[in-house]
């Protein structure tokens, strides 16, 4: 038996089995595409395209073939089936993962610039790109992502990079263009990892991502405890190097920015979350020391204006920060949960906001569901729909959303 296949832990199968029924009640219900915000930026040059509009995409991430999910997305944030497609890829399991079965952020990532979704097959080693029209897909691309289990990517400008997981790691750099993704020679890097093909979930790399100026493209990794920081060069490729920084808390996951352009990665051992400022030199200045929110097992975080929430899956909850007048990250109250989980609301993974920030949407692995929460004024979450019939967490599971 491979490492990929071998039989998960107590604790795993209960959680499975939670799922299961879940699943099993809602099969025959069409599962909707996720594209995740990423950071992005305005620069393509390529030719127009029709764009997202009111769309909430989920990845499959089924093994027999990955799949997107497609949902119509109302003005009262409720969401609507529109349709499921074919990455033309397989998903992947790490192994032993608990619940999230690509253990990263930014696996799947819609491109307002251009108008294509990004999703990563991580079972076959590809890339999927589709041109999206409303809720609607169309011209599938699929192209190698240079490397074993792709599970992140991040955009900027006409740029795309993808974090390969497996083996010893790699990004691996691609232009986007009229006819998607186009492999830009001479931009893969290593990450000096010691992974098989398909990585132990605990010390496979978390995301890739861009600094809001797209000079730097940064990635974390879990258990080695670093933020790797590869200085960007003008013809869109990284330096040869990167420069390794330890991280201020421990297992590094997810990353994002306020509006200040301060990193904040969020730790998934203590659920903690460290604000950074990156230098041009690669070096991360730590500005602020890890904000515990009294939760279990923080990986997730995304920002909604001056607010961020964060996926908590240890018990299922999301928590809520804000930045003050000062800048400094904060919780939005005392005991760190912004919303309580439900029956439908079990396995809390991966998180997208809408580009107006008005709503956040919420992967719950186990139950197979979609919460979708109004952003309050003073950063409070209230529930306004729930989807079901996705693929729940069993022998793998959907991870990836992207709202716009």
């Amino acid at each position: 038996m491979s490492r990929h296949t071998r039989r998960r832990s107590s604790l795993q199968v209960r959680l499975t089995v939670a799922g299961a029924g879940v699943l099993a009640t809602v099969a025959a219900v069409a599962t909707v595409t996720v594209a995740s915000a990423g950071e992005t930026g305005r620069r393509y040059t390529g030719s127009p395209a029709a764009g997202a509009d009111h769309a909430v995409f989920v990845q499959g991430n089924e093994l027999s073939g990955n799949t997107i999910h497609a949902f119509k997305r109302g003005d009262d944030g409720k969401l609507t089936a529109a349709g499921r497609y074919a990455t033309g890829g397989k998903g992947g399991d790490q192994v032993d993962a608990p619940t999230d079965s690509l253990a990263s952020q930014g696996s799947l990532v819609y491109d307002d610039a251009s108008g294509l979704l990004l999703a990563v097959n991580a079972g076959s080693g590809t890339v999927t790109s589709f041109r999206v029209q409303g809720q609607k897909l169309t011209d599938r691309r699929v192209v190698d992502s240079g490397g074993d289990f792709p599970a992140s990517v991040a955009v900027y400008g006409s740029v795309a990079y993808v974090m390969n997981a497996g083996g010893e790691g790699s990004v691996q750099g691609f232009r986007i263009t009229a006819k998607g993704l186009k492999p830009l020679r001479g931009s893969q890097r290593s990450l000096g990892l010691d992974n098989d093909t398909v990585p132990l979930f605990s010390s496979s790399p978390g995301q890739v991502a861009f600094t809001p100026g797209g000079r730097e493209l940064v990635v974390t990794t879990k258990s080695a405890n670093t933020i790797e920081v590869f200085p960007m060069r003008r013809d869109g490729r990284p330096a040869e190097r990167a420069v390794v920084n330890r991280s201020a808390g421990e297992v590094p996951f997810a990353i994002t920015f306020d509006r200040s352009g301060r990193m904040l990665v969020a730790e998934a051992a203590k659920s903690t979350v460290s604000a950074y400022k990156v230098r041009s030199d690669g070096r991360l200045e730590l500005v602020q020391k890890p904000l515990p929110n009294g939760q279990d097992t923080l990986c997730w975080l995304e920002r909604a204006g001056d607010f961020f929430y964060g996926g908590n899956t240890g018990n299922s909850t999301v928590t809520g920060y804000r930045t003050g007048p000062d800048g400094r990250l904060a919780l939005t109250n005392d005991v760190g949960i912004a919303t309580p989980p439900s029956a439908k609301s079990q396995g809390v993974i991966d998180l997208a906001v809408t580009e107006d920030e008005r709503f956040l949407y919420v992967q719950n692995a186990v139950s197979g569901t979609v919460d979708g929460f109004r952003v309050g004024r003073n950063g409070s979450l209230t529930k306004v729909t729930t989807a079901t019939g996705l693929p729940a967490f069993a022998e793998s599971g959907m991870e990836g959303i992207a709202a716009v």
